[in-house]
């Protein structure tokens, strides 16, 4: 483990901020008001929808009615519909929550970015803004004004509504409507956030002064409110979007793993890649006595009030807070019933854990496993267990080692599993919840699955593209351990390539004011791509973690693995046998190697 400099203040940590091509965000943070007699005329702020200047949406039968982009070009309603995506409603994504303009098609719906003042109230961690491109990939800097007469400026990139990546947008919608007809050609809306000052409440945003072309069009905005109270206990990434059963009226009872417990609970369900909608007809959690069977009377969940939700496509679902004691340290059975025909869904491919789906009918609320008939070893929907009170969490992104792969199936012999029963056992830090953001073959700077449509694929957008999905909305995160980079060069990438990844990362996680922590690449010689070209690369991006001053602490898993007598290859009594993954006793031994003082954020 290698402490990594100090630095000088918070501050100076927000704002050192540098993006992706695809969700790029600054944020510098001036302290000092502005004198009242000094400041120049600005207009008075506007709610969002009394700036909209632009029409995007058009009825399919009348798609000459809007001119998104100045050809003539607009997004379908009908898509928009089908999708769950409907005028006036309430979106969540990533943690925020988003209300699509309340118009018709063909009414003006969005604003080009102009240097407009918007009037925005609200506390929260990020601006969450629903936004495309036109004419290419828009970037521009505004202004967020607080209460306390501060304020501070921030970069937000639109991607291009027609060519921007399918790997980090909110939702992909099949057609293009233009004035002589409809086109069999995707169009993309976005969800992008950047970062504000924690704690203080704002005022208005001025949006980016637009520099011309292309234009940056915004039609939702609002603060991403923190998750007070909460800690999140359990999390796993979607990794694809795959084929499953077809469900049809079943009900889903997937096994999960606390890491911390406490006296209330909450589930969160994502429709992530997604296309179209999916009904959630009712929802339960209980304590697992074995299998599919519950200990005690499952207890009923709620979505705003009520006992199932629509989630649309590539949208979330959180439950109403239950007060409900959760064991640490312990499986739970969330269960789920579908009651329209479901043949695909987004879905965490290596969940190492048996899980169960019943017959026909509700069953979610039987304590009994006789209805549940088959078994499956994904986590489909379900990406989150969040507890009440707590410290907060400590998200771990990582790829097949952090997922558990090779572990003993049931056992939660996954190293996360290992870290956070540590954490339980002591007194000398605080008690964190611990999130496994693992995915099996996943790259730093590639995705595996592209993002969108039904894939086999199951290797998720590169951690760069889920970076803010998987850590930055994470609940209550105080922590990030990035333990990423060995499929990056056993397939062909460059240090140099894997490195400049790794900064980014570490950039952007703490421009959002979480303490960032790397993990040293581990040897995997005698694995079919670990050649010896793709070990100089490791070696090349290890030696980088270990002597730069990017990361707030570095943890040298590879001194721990390799082997001394051949550091390329992995100590014999940890290897699981494919010399690349390692066993239950080699994920304890990292596990056990993490100073927990590292994990504390300052």
């Amino acid at each position: 483990m290698r402490l990594r400099n100090p630095r000088s203040s918070r501050t100076s940590r927000i704002s050192r901020i540098w993006g992706s091509a695809a969700v790029l965000a600054v944020l510098t943070t001036g302290l000092a008001p502005v004198a009242a007699q000094a400041a120049p005329h600005r207009p008075e702020p506007l709610p969002l929808e009394r700036l909209f200047d632009n029409r995007a949406i058009s009825d399919d039968a009348r798609p000459g009615d809007a001119d998104f982009d100045g050809s003539g070009g607009s997004f379908s309603a009908q898509d928009l519909t089908a999708a769950g995506w409907t005028p006036g409603r309430s979106i969540a994504v990533d943690g925020a929550r988003l209300t699509l303009p309340r118009t018709d098609a063909g009414e003006a719906d969005n604003v080009r970015a102009d240097g407009q003042s918007v009037r925005v109230r609200g506390r929260g961690d990020a601006l969450a803004f629903l936004v495309a491109g036109t004419g290419g990939e828009a970037s521009g800097t505004g202004t967020v004004r607080y209460r306390d007469g501060s304020k501070g400026t921030y970069r937000l990139t639109a991607p291009d509504w027609r060519s921007g990546p399918l790997a980090t947008k909110a939702v992909a919608l099949p057609h293009l409507n233009t004035p002589g007809g409809q086109l069999a050609q995707k169009t993309r809306l976005y969800v992008v956030t950047v970062p504000v000052a924690r704690g203080r409440e704002i005022a208005s945003v001025t949006l980016p002064k637009d520099p011309g072309a292309p234009d940056l069009h915004v039609f939702s905005l609002s603060v991403r409110q923190p998750a007070k109270g909460w800690t999140g206990s359990w999390s796993a990434s979607t990794a694809g979007y795959t084929a499953v059963g077809p469900w049809a009226d079943r009900t889903v009872r997937l096994v999960v793993h606390t890491s911390t417990g406490g006296p209330r609970v909450r589930i969160r369900l994502d429709n992530t890649f997604a296309s179209a909608p999916v009904r959630i007809g009712s929802a339960t959690v209980a304590v697992q006595e074995s299998g599919a069977g519950a200990r005690g009377e499952p207890r009923r969940l709620s979505f705003r009030g009520e006992a199932g939700t629509q989630i649309p496509a590539g949208a979330q679902a959180f439950s109403d807070p239950l007060d409900f004691d959760v064991p640490e340290d312990t499986n739970l059975l969330v269960s789920f019933h579908l009651p329209q025909t479901v043949t695909t869904a987004p879905v965490h491919s290596q969940a190492i854990q048996r899980s169960y789906v019943s017959g026909p009918g509700d069953h979610a609320a039987d304590g009994s496993p006789a209805a549940y008939t088959s078994m499956i070893s994904t986590w489909p929907l379900l990406t989150g267990v969040d507890v009440g009170g707590g410290p907060g969490s400590v998200v771990l992104l990582g790829d097949s080692i952090t997922d558990g792969v090779k572990s003993t199936q049931d056992a939660n012999h996954r190293w996360p599993n290992v870290l956070a029963t540590r954490l339980l056992q002591q007194d000398e830090v605080p008690r964190f919840g611990v999130l496994n953001q693992g995915i099996s073959a996943n790259r730093v700077v590639a995705d595996r699955y592209p993002g969108d449509g039904v894939s086999t694929d199951t290797g998720g957008v590169s951690a760069l593209h889920r970076l803010d999905r998987d850590v930055f909305a994470q609940t209550s995160a105080r922590t990030v351990v990035v333990f990423e980079g060995i499929n990056d060069v056993r397939w062909g990438a460059s240090a140099d390539q894997v490195t400049a990844g790794m900064r980014e990362i570490s950039e952007r996680a703490h421009a959002r004011g979480l303490r960032v922590v790397a993990a040293t690449i581990a040897p995997c010689q005698g694995e079919s791509l670990c050649t010896a070209a793709a070990d100089t690369e490791r070696r090349e991006v290890n030696d980088y973690l270990r002597g730069g001053g990017d990361f707030d602490a570095v943890l040298d898993f590879d001194a721990v693995l390799r082997d001394p007598a051949n550091p390329a290859r992995m100590l014999a009594a940890y290897d699981s046998g494919d010399h690349l993954h390692p066993g239950d006793a080699g994920l304890a031994a990292i596990a056990e190697s993490v100073d927990l003082g590292v994990l504390v954020p300052d």
